[in-house]
């Protein structure tokens, strides 16, 4: 059974306001039946209009007997392969359904081996393809691609999500003829035959805003070309890289206050942590902006622990790149700082000591306050991972070079926490990690030490004066009480 494909939709592209911004290395590095499809999620806004030059025809099943094998490249004359090419093209904008591996077994496998030949052409760069078989090897490609995404399991069901890392990932069928069909777009973007000129007409901002769409696929595989494809047109067309940014971040507007489910955001963390990284100085605005607005609240959903480490890249690339962002990003974690869940307390412990890592001495005083307050209550967390993640702060040079600098204040805020391990806490890890920090600021300033610890004694004093005067207050209560011939009723503890 063919697949039936959908007329796709088409977002009116907005003017791009040119490329002025650097781009950073990456971290990890045809004629026949079109279509213009967008990916239709169940979670997303219908489709809109079709895009003009993408075309909208539906691709009808194939009649019988006529998928077949074409000659090879290099058993035509040259004059010929552009023709070829184009026939060869029509052959693979044929869907086939995947779901029964005993349907159509000869026609899936000359597609599949017609694609192959396709990615060859392309990557051995032996002939400089015409302007008219770019626009059909675009529309095939989109004939492929462009696809409704199978709603995820809790979609399907009605019930509450589970924990996205422990779900199994969705594996698409017919990624024998996927994997093929986004290594020729690849091959096609990076290509040095590729003049950008002609191939932006194909590639336009319609397509993009497909591609993105399709990092919501929960197949693992196509996230990854996906993010290297679109790696590469953002650092090819200069033109789309800020309707690239602003795409993304409306991506990430929807996950965070409506949807908390996206298959993709690890992978678009990862593209834009390049872009991040290619950023020039002085940091213009607009990206200031999507630091506050986009990137930090991304600390608020759920789901954080699958695609933290990126986050937590991109967060320190900002601070590295303008350290006076520190205050900006310290801040904006503590916003977010989790209460319950105490596996995400030590992510955020873990992203504070990057950032503390590039943040300068007047940022840390900016915040050192309200930071240490929540430090010092991660100290005596009873989650004991909580509170060692929290201790091993005092073993980065850098930080312990700053709290030096700042001890007078730092110490007071944290000095119970540190009294309260080192005679209660039940772990004894922990409560070795508190003696040694507790020795530290001992031989840092040994006499503001003992102010504070004069204080702490004062409070505790004070603390016990007032819990007497309570229970005395209660008993003379409970004495007025029985004098009046109630205290039977009355109950005392």
């Amino acid at each position: 059974m063919l697949r039936k494909i959908m007329k796709g939709g088409h977002r009116k592209p907005s003017k791009s306001d040119g490329n002025d911004f650097g781009f950073g290395a990456p971290r990890n590095s045809g004629s026949g039946p079109a279509n213009n499809v967008v990916v239709n999620h169940s979670s997303r806004a219908a489709p809109g209009p079709p895009s003009p030059h993408t075309g909208s025809a539906i691709a009808a099943p194939p009649p019988m007997n006529t998928v077949e094998p074409l000659p090879l490249f290099r058993d035509v004359p040259v004059s010929e392969r552009q023709n070829l090419f184009l026939r060869k093209l029509q052959v693979c904008c044929f869907q086939f359904d995947f779901t029964d591996t005993l349907k159509s077994v000869r026609e899936k496998e000359i597609k599949r081996q017609t694609l192959l030949e396709l990615v060859d052409f392309i990557q051995s760069g032996s002939g400089k393809i015409t302007e008219n078989c770019q626009e059909e090897m675009i529309k095939m490609v989109s004939a492929n691609i462009f696809r409704c995404l199978p709603p995820a399991s809790h979609e399907n069901t009605g019930q509450v999500s589970a924990d996205p890392e422990e779900e199994e990932p969705y594996l698409e069928p017919s990624w024998p003829h996927l994997q093929l069909v986004y290594e020729l777009l690849l091959r096609y973007v990076v290509s040095s035959d590729t003049d950008t000129k002609v191939a932006k007409r194909y590639i336009d901002h319609s397509f993009v805003l497909k591609l993105l769409d399709l990092f919501d696929s929960e197949d693992p595989r196509e996230r990854e070309y996906l993010k290297t494809i679109l790696h590469r047109i953002y650092g090819k067309f200069m033109v789309h890289r800020p309707f690239i940014r602003k795409a993304i971040n409306n991506i990430f507007y929807r996950f965070v206050y409506e949807t908390e489910r996206h298959s993709g955001i690890g992978e678009l963390l990862e593209i834009l942590g390049s872009i991040i990284n290619g950023f020039a100085l002085p940091m213009k605005e607009e990206h200031k902006l999507f630091l506050v607005r986009a990137l930090i609240p991304l600390h608020k959903p759920k789901p954080i622990s699958v695609y933290h480490q990126q986050l937590s890249y991109c967060i320190t690339q900002f601070v590295e790149k303008d350290y006076k962002l520190a205050d900006t990003v310290i801040r904006g974690l503590l916003k977010y700082w989790p209460v319950t869940n105490c596996q995400k307390e030590v992510l955020f412990l873990g992203e504070l000591e990057e950032v503390l890592e590039a943040t300068q001495s007047a940022e840390f005083q900016r915040s050192m306050v309200p930071l240490f307050r929540q430090i010092a209550r991660c100290l005596t967390s009873s989650h004991f991972q909580v509170a060692e993640r929290a201790l091993f702060l005092w073993n980065n040079e850098h930080i312990v070079s700053l709290i030096a600098q700042n001890r007078s204040v730092v110490l007071p805020i944290i000095f119970e926490a540190l009294e309260k391990n080192i005679h209660g806490h039940w772990n004894q890890a922990v409560h070795g990690l508190t003696v040694n920090v507790r020795k530290m600021f001992l031989e840092m300033d040994t006499e503001l030490f003992e102010e504070c610890q004069r204080q702490h004694a004062e409070k505790k004093s004070r603390a016990r004066d007032v819990e007497e005067q309570r229970e005395l207050t209660w008993k003379r209560l409970a004495d007025v009480a029985a004098q009046r011939g109630g205290g039977e009723d009355m109950i005392t503890v």
